[in-house]
């Protein structure tokens, strides 16, 4: 069965919507089988509600272009079944799940857990696991992981969400396990055998590498550097 995920992101008036900040825009992109398939969702929504102006220098979107624009309960039935069955891989889930969940909860009168149609999956999470330590944002994982965001002058939801596919497919890509003993045999942890410390070898020869091999080793480091978007061995 094919693997469906949908990269999202929103848009709002503001940054919480128990206070009456509601969705602006939603942008998603469709991944199948870790591919993009160009079956993309985009929608500007009317909030009702004037959007500050803080918020239009984030991502300018401003009142006028809003005012024609379809209200959310226009698009409400069409999103949800963009999205039911899929994965929802989001930087930074609960702020815009949340404020989808609201969005449900104004039109219907009732709670509403979006989790019960799709799967969440938040890339901001798995970042933090993945690089502990090192900022998170979706432009710094662009610049850790090779993903050209030139194009993202403005917040927006639909380019946001591609840019986020790129930087999703970046991270779970390449080697994510090095198996020396794939059998698992008895008596190894992890599938990788233990070793055993060999004595009577204590006047070994130390052999230096020449110049040329230390040049080699560095341009395989370059590599690997631009592979995964940082050897961590290498940082200062």
């Amino acid at each position: 069965m094919a693997n469906r995920q949908i990269v999202l992101d929103t848009e709002t008036t503001g940054l919480n919507a128990r206070t009456g900040d509601r969705v602006i825009e939603i942008g998603c992109v469709e991944l199948i089988d870790r591919k993009l398939t160009g079956n993309h969702y985009h929608v500007y929504i009317n909030p009702q509600r004037t959007v500050p102006e803080e918020a239009i220098a984030v991502h300018g979107i401003t009142n006028e272009y809003l005012a024609d624009k379809p209200l959310f309960k226009d698009v409400a039935e069409e999103f949800l079944e963009y999205v039911r069955g899929s994965e929802l891989v989001i930087h930074n889930a609960p702020f815009d799940v949340g404020f989808l969940e609201n969005e449900y909860l104004l039109l219907t009168g009732k709670p509403f857990n979006l989790r019960d149609h799709c799967g969440v999956l938040d890339t901001l999470a798995m970042a933090r696991q993945k690089y502990p330590g090192q900022r998170a944002t979706l432009d710094a994982l662009c610049k850790r992981l090779g993903v050209d965001n030139s194009a993202r002058e403005l917040h927006g939801a639909l380019l946001d969400s591609e840019i986020l596919a790129d930087v999703y497919l970046a991270m779970t890509g390449g080697q994510t396990s090095l198996i020396l003993d794939a059998d698992g045999e008895e008596g190894s942890v992890g599938g990788i055998r233990s070793f055993k410390r060999v004595d009577g070898f204590t006047n070994l020869p130390i052999l230096l590498a020449s110049e040329e091999e230390l040049k080699n080793h560095e341009y395989c480091l370059d590599l690997v550097d631009k592979k995964s978007g940082g050897a961590h061995w290498r940082k200062s």
